[in-house]
């Protein structure tokens, strides 16, 4: 029988420090929230793997580095709004919700959203909202959001996403081509003066999520 609370410690000291996750706030919320509980049975023996975790239907659990230092670069703070895009089962929701205000979760995928907002309800957190509909459009009716992740590899940021950051406020993600096998990067983008402006910060191979295809150009 796997021991989950010794796997989440190996995971923190072996996979996070070693790879700049050092925020007390983040690792602490890590260390408290059990990760196995939003996979499936069958899969929970996975949970705290240096990988993600395929769920079917072109979806992941994210690699919890990638995942944490995408957290870690948001720089979440108590008085934060955020909002999270492809929440898929739930575990990246529940870790913001321990870090900011509140939290708006959009899914397009009602089997995962389900079992998101249960396993997030038995664990008593109370301040995460759950939306179903479409990841690429977010959900601009309780923007401007301070925090914005988008929880898995993207094409490109659409732009009724950006929108829905408030000025000041941060976006996370990964951005990777079509490509199979080219490995993508983590992004941050930060508004400032109306305008959003994103750098990169490290590499991942995060699969990338169905939906977020760039928009077709337009040739003559």
């Amino acid at each position: 029988m796997t021991d989950f609370t010794l796997a989440r410690r190996n995971m923190i000291d072996g996979q996070l420090r070693p790879n700049r996750v050092n925020n007390a706030q983040l690792l602490a919320a890590i260390a408290d929230l059990p990760r196995e509980r939003f996979l499936p049975a069958g899969l929970r023996s996975v949970a705290y793997a240096d990988d993600d975790v395929p769920l079917g239907n072109g979806r992941c659990l994210m690699e919890p580095m990638v995942l944490a230092r995408l957290i870690q670069t948001l720089q979440p703070q108590p008085e934060d709004k955020a909002l999270v895009v492809a929440s898929g089962p739930g575990y990246g929701t529940a870790l913001l919700a321990r870090l900011v205000k509140s939290v708006v979760a959009v899914e397009a995928d009602t089997g995962l959203a389900g079992s998101a907002e249960q396993t997030i309800r038995q664990l008593g957190i109370a301040n995460v909202r759950h939306v179903i509909g479409k990841m690429e459009d977010g959900h601009a009716g309780e923007g401007p959001y301070d925090v914005i992740l988008i929880e898995g590899a993207v094409q490109h940021v659409p732009a009724a996403i950006v929108g829905q950051l408030a000025e000041g406020g941060r976006l996370g993600t990964v951005i990777a081509a079509a490509s199979a096998g080219v490995l993508g990067v983590a992004q941050l983008m930060v508004k400032e003066g109306g305008i959003a402006s994103g750098r990169p910060i490290f590499d991942a191979g995060t699969p990338a999520l169905p939906g977020f295809a760039p928009p077709p150009r337009f040739t003559f």
